[in-house]
């Protein structure tokens, strides 16, 4: 079973205080960026691996999803997606996305933020969202980046100038990496970019689109703390439909 640190009641709290949490998508500094990785939602039939709050699962329904599933481990993460959610259109269902199973043909659009990483092998999800969408329907994800996961010490290294590096080391080495962030020991799964995509590419899904992330001079200039996002990228997104 995955890590469930979600229920952890110090990650929990701790993950309460983000901006992502506190403000929803538009506290996702990526969020503007992943809106122009989606298909239009209208009449879709949406479904949300990793949903925590809900945030998306009541955006997609604003942008005229017709029905939208929210599905996370987390008991706690799926609580407050009910406490902020008063739509029947939007069903919350509680699941390990290691071992899901969907109904085959059934959705247009496949949406995970930042839930994939946590996750040891992504072939058995692949091949069951791959199958679960209808032909040319769409899986949208952002995930930590590789080379963000990759160090065994995830950091900064600052020279004798002042001048900061994030250190990219074990690369190659794929696997768990533990981190204490928000909370002790928390596991998250490191894969090289190319694994990743060709991954993806064998479960039978075609790459539209791959963004490795970084804010924009604008968002900088507002929000001048996003100045190290630029530095290296945090986050990888990535579109991609099934093939018919």
């Amino acid at each position: 079973m995955t890590q469930n640190i979600y229920d952890n009641q110090a990650f929990f709290d701790g993950y309460a205080q983000l901006p992502r949490s506190r403000f929803g998508l538009e506290g996702a500094p990526e969020w503007s960026a992943i809106q122009e990785m989606l298909p239009d939602l209208a009449g879709r039939n949406v479904i949300d691996l990793g949903c925590g709050y809900g945030w998306f699962c009541r955006s997609a329904r604003e942008a005229g999803a017709s029905a939208v599933t929210g599905i996370d481990l987390s008991e706690k993460m799926l609580a407050r997606a009910r406490q902020l959610t008063r739509d029947p259109g939007i069903a919350w269902q509680r699941a390990d996305l290691a071992h899901l199973t969907l109904e085959n043909d059934r959705y247009d659009l496949a949406y995970s933020s930042l839930a994939l990483h946590y996750l040891p092998d992504l072939q058995p999800l692949f091949a069951t969202v791959r199958a679960a969408l209808k032909p040319g329907g769409w899986l949208v994800f952002s995930t930590e980046h590789p080379i963000f996961t990759c160090p065994e010490q995830q950091g900064w290294v600052v020279d004798d100038r002042g001048q900061r590096s994030w250190a990219v080391n074990n690369y190659q080495n794929e696997g768990q990496r533990s981190s204490n962030w928000l909370a002790e020991g928390v596991i998250k799964y490191h894969r090289t970019l190319g694994t990743l995509l060709n991954l993806l590419m064998a479960a039978g899904f075609t790459l539209r689109e791959v963004r490795e992330w970084g804010p924009t001079a604008q968002q900088i200039a507002e929000q001048p703390d996003l100045a190290e996002e630029a530095e290296r990228p945090m986050l990888l997104i990535v579109s991609a439909q099934r093939k018919a």
